[in-house]
């Protein structure tokens, strides 16, 4: 993995785009959530009109060997629709916030999905042979006269074109007062824990009329509310151990053997504020939008507005690695608090090996972080870089000073475009990035 962001022995390429090119986005299009499976085989998207579009690896062909295989198509799906509820006068949007794959048992594959109320657990499944020689019914479907049957026959199998079905095999509603932020499935393979603004709870995959309560931080009276939920994740090996973050720019990571109210942390992380960088935006900022485990289980990783944190798990009082995503906009921050572009929620993603990290940032750009060289680069997701196999180029913003011919000045960003949801494939160097309406896939170029 020696410079994946940007070593001269690295560099990535435009695979394909999925999406239209309308300038007109129609709201229902846009991405809302990204995430491939265990393997990388699959990769689903959700978006804001409900919708869960899973995409399959085609395998290489033999003739063009340097070509990787591509995403395809493999299941679309309605998982949830628009709802009211009438007892507190609030429509329910259908928009997919997470999808967690849960690891593959048998041919079937199974996924979670959530709105903002209600949890789903989906099978993906394919079906290619049917039965025909039915004794009660006829080959169209109709009803036999009984009378009329004089032997019996045993139905036998036969091969049809391939079909993938979708269906709903759990629903888990009902357990959020607030909005779902996050899913996460346990690494017992048994259980899930689901997060909204002030409770955690905790499932089993089986049992859908009742979640235990794991983590409550409703005050008495909600006037003395100063801080809510933002993200929440089991950890990949330990399946009592999970973290939380919050609006504060604190994580919490809590044991579910020490109590079954986990609402007394084990381990509270947290990097104190410099006084001298103090200002009216700095609570906003400081709240954390998303937060995973690395793939070992060693270190978390979390992302505020303006950067990542690399945290040790065994050293709560400061990270130990912190990545600038753009550092530039500290000084437009009061522009970015009036069109609440500060408010974005940014997501991150580990590469299989933990040596890379990636999040998105405005203008359609994103950034890679390389762990071992500390290298990062900004790439961008467009359409004119998507001939196939086209390099990507790095890209710069000027901050200042006499712009260099390459470089793009802060004022000239376009804040309307934002990668908030990225996803790197498990084992190789492919990555995922929803654009607006467009699912980019890019990959490291075989030379």
């Amino acid at each position: 993995m020696a410079g994946v962001a940007g070593g001269n022995d690295f560099q990535w390429c435009f695979s394909q785009v999925k999406g239209a090119i309308d300038e007109d986005v129609a709201d229902a299009d846009i991405i809302s959530t990204v995430e491939f499976n265990y393997s990388g085989e699959l990769l689903a998207t959700g978006d804001k009109g409900g919708r869960v579009v899973i995409f399959q690896h085609e395998q290489e062909s033999k003739n063009r060997p340097h070509l990787r295989g591509e995403y395809n198509v493999y299941s679309t799906f309605q998982s949830h629709e628009p709802e009211f509820d009438y007892l507190k006068s609030l429509e329910i949007e259908e928009k997919i916030n997470k999808i967690r794959w849960l690891p593959q048992q048998n041919a079937a594959h199974f996924l979670l999905s959530t709105n903002d109320k209600t949890i789903k657990l989906w099978k993906i499944s394919e079906r290619d042979k049917r039965a025909e020689g039915y004794n009660l019914k006829d080959e169209d479907g109709r009803l036999r006269d009984p009378f009329r049957i004089t032997s019996l026959r045993v139905p036998v199998l036969m091969p049809m074109d391939l079909m993938v079905e979708a269906s709903p095999r759990r629903i888990f509603a009902n357990a959020h007062t607030y909005h779902i932020n996050s899913i996460s499935v346990n690494s017992d393979h048994e259980t899930y824990l689901s997060a909204d603004d002030l409770r955690i709870n905790l499932w089993h995959l089986e049992i859908t009329d009742r979640s235990f309560n794991i983590v409550d931080i409703k005050p008495a009276n909600m006037e003395e509310l100063t801080e809510v939920i933002t993200a929440a994740e089991c950890h990949p090996h330990q399946c009592n151990v999970f973290v939380y973050s919050s609006s504060k720019g604190t994580i919490r990571l809590c044991d579910m053997r020490s109590a079954a109210l986990c609402d007394r942390h084990s381990k509270f992380f947290e990097e104190p504020e410099d006084p001298s960088s103090r200002s009216f935006f700095s609570e906003i900022i400081s709240s954390i939008s998303d937060v995973k485990f690395s793939h070992s289980g060693r270190y978390m990783m979390t992302r505020d507005y303006l950067s990542v944190k690399v945290w040790d798990l065994n050293m709560e009082n400061r990270p130990v690695e912190t990545y600038q995503v753009h550092e530039y906009l500290r000084s437009k921050l009061c522009s970015l608090y009036e069109n609440d572009c500060i408010f974005d929620k940014f997501e991150c993603c580990w590469n299989g090996s933990d040596s890379a990290i990636m999040t998105g940032s405005y203008n359609n750009f994103f950034r890679m972080f390389d762990r071992n060289t500390r290298r990062d680069i900004t790439l961008e997701a467009s359409r004119e870089s998507s001939k196939p196999r086209a390099t990507l180029k790095p890209r710069k913003v000027s901050t200042g000073g006499k712009r260099k011919k390459d470089e793009i000045s802060v004022d000239s960003l376009d804040f309307n475009k934002k990668i908030l949801h990225t996803a790197w494939h498990p084992k190789d160097n492919v990555i995922a990035v929803a654009a607006t309406n467009n699912l980019y896939i890019f990959q490291d170029k075989i030379n």
